[in-house]
């Protein structure tokens, strides 16, 4: 014969399995390592330097038709 089975256990392990797959797929589908971000960061920060060093030091003003 079997045991008796506690329902309200049985719940509540049902709605932490629930809750941790949630989790997992936002960590999936949302989440960055601390890396990631870093590494990310740095590539954005290159790029503005190498923008900013092609920029044109006396550029004419934008309403100046050139003159």
């Amino acid at each position: 014969m079997t045991g008796i089975t506690n329902l309200n256990q049985f719940r509540k392990q049902k709605a932490r399995a629930e809750k941790k797959a949630r989790g997992d797929a936002n960590a999936a589908k949302f989440g960055r390592t601390r890396a990631e971000k870093m590494r990310d960061a740095q590539q954005d920060q290159a790029a503005r330097r190498h923008l900013d060093g092609h920029k044109r030091e006396n550029a004419p003003p934008e309403g100046d038709p050139g003159t």
